[in-house]
């Protein structure tokens, strides 16, 4: 890995010296752990369609694509010209306007599950209301969640993120809390279901990712089904956080396409065209427990939503953006899966035509590349890439693929309309010569 740090320190030597800066007044230099990597991060001055460009003027192209939010890529006309329109009027209100009812009306056309909406300013808060509404309609206490699953940072949900998920993912979490999450494990029918029944008598809701994010690894439709149909039998909910297969995976979301409906959805990312937002829709009984004009208030539960929510640019942005992508869905989806379906087929050619075991995960334009141990193993869940593959050699496989001017996020990322097929094929012939270097590596160690 010396070389390659060498040659990256080289090439970034303007972000070497304003990360030596960031680390004196922020915690590592970084205000959200992810954007962080070995040995500092680039930082971007300008982004533009499929690519970014950092202060050292290096360019790449870029998979990251703020979070998985620019489905149209970085600084799409269609929504500045939107924007443009609001933001000399006013950028922040705390009152309310119609651009939240006529967002909500449209999210409640196009996503199956919308009954009702209430909107926020983040992810984790949509998905810490949701548990929060999920307890106080069904009495209960318990949240199972997948392992490996990632939904945001809320107290409530900071379990079983990384490995090992059997310790304690953060310090500063009350021990006690911990008796109220549970983990079920991702696409194994047999143990979810044990799991599920013997939690039933306190069981408040199941969350899960129908496309775990932390792999891209889809839910098997047959995992989903019974999932569904053990939460009825008992009386529990079923929560979808679609906030990155929401308007990606189809217009109405991993429900729409794999036909599973659940009892309450969180959104955010592309729901906000580049905003930010958070979002939790469901049914109607479900999201009127936070209903002010409600006659019993004493049963409200508390969804405060942010100083922020339903900020005029943010509910401006998410109207344009959802109604771009419903006006054209018939294609926009097939142009995005053409990719995604490119792109994964030909990272795990180019790999294993050197000899090199890998497997590419992922659903629609969604990607991520693993390094199994053994060529014969199958990637079902978060645990699996845990247990069985070389996650050091993806973080190299990263590196060295920004060494070429190609940015991903642990190995993958997500196709937007701005990538055009020569990004793709520039993508592939810097994996190529990737695989070269990393297999002349090996044979030099041997």
């Amino acid at each position: 890995m010396e070389n390659i740090y060498s040659e990256y320190e080289r090439r970034t030597k303007n972000s070497k010296r304003v990360f030596e800066r960031a680390r004196k007044v922020m915690a590592g230099g970084v205000s959200h752990n992810i954007r962080y990597f070995s040995p500092y991060p680039f930082y971007v001055k300008k982004a533009k369609g499929s690519r970014v460009w950092d202060i050292d003027d290096n360019e790449y192209i870029d998979f990251w694509m703020g979070h998985y939010a620019r489905i149209l890529g970085y600084a799409p006309r269609i929504i500045a010209d939107e924007l443009k329109n609001v933001i000399f009027e006013e950028t922040h209100l705390g009152f309310v306007n119609e651009y939240e009812v006529e967002f909500a009306e449209l999210i409640c056309e196009v996503v199956p599950s919308a009954e009702k909406v209430r909107f926020c300013c983040s992810g984790t808060e949509a998905t810490m209301y949701a548990v929060r509404m999920a307890r106080a309609f069904t009495g209960k206490n318990v949240i199972l969640k997948i392992d490996g699953g990632w939904h945001g940072a809320n107290t409530e949900l900071s379990f079983a993120i990384h490995k090992p998920y059997e310790e304690d993912e953060s310090a500063g979490i009350i021990p006690e809390i911990k008796k109220y999450t549970r983990v079920i494990p991702f696409n194994d029918i047999e143990n979810s279901v044990r799991i599920i029944r013997e939690n039933k008598d306190d069981l408040a809701a199941i969350l899960m990712e129908p496309v775990v994010g932390a792999e891209f690894i889809p839910a098997d439709l047959e995992y989903l089904k019974v999932l569904r149909e053990e939460t009825q039998k008992i009386g529990a909910l079923l929560i979808f956080d679609e906030i990155i297969t929401g308007f990606r995976i189809a217009l109405g979301g991993a429900q729409e396409k794999f036909g599973v409906i659940p009892d309450l959805t969180t959104l955010g990312k592309i729901a906000g065209g580049g905003m930010p937002i958070g979002v939790v829709v469901g049914k109607k009984r479900i999201i009127d427990l936070c209903d002010p004009t409600a006659e019993n208030t004493d049963k409200l539960v508390l969804t405060g939503g942010g100083t922020f929510s339903c900020n005029p640019l943010a509910m401006v942005a998410g109207i344009k953006m959802v109604s771009y992508l419903r006006e054209n869905k018939d294609k926009i989806y097939p142009q995005l899966n053409q990719k995604g379906n490119k792109i994964r087929k030909e990272l795990e050619r180019v790999f294993n035509s050197y000899g090199i075991s890998v497997r590419c995960n992922g659903c629609g334009s969604l990607f991520r590349i693993c390094f199994p141990v053994k060529k014969e193993i199958k990637v079902k869940n978060p645990k699996d890439v845990r247990d069985f593959t070389d996650v050091e050699k993806r973080e190299e496989f990263n590196l060295r693929m920004v060494n070429k001017g190609v940015h991903l996020m642990r190995g993958g990322g997500a196709v937007s309309l701005a990538h055009t097929d020569k990004d793709i094929e520039k993508t592939i012939q810097a994996a190529t010569e990737v695989a070269g270097e990393m297999v002349k590596k090996v044979n030099f160690l041997n």
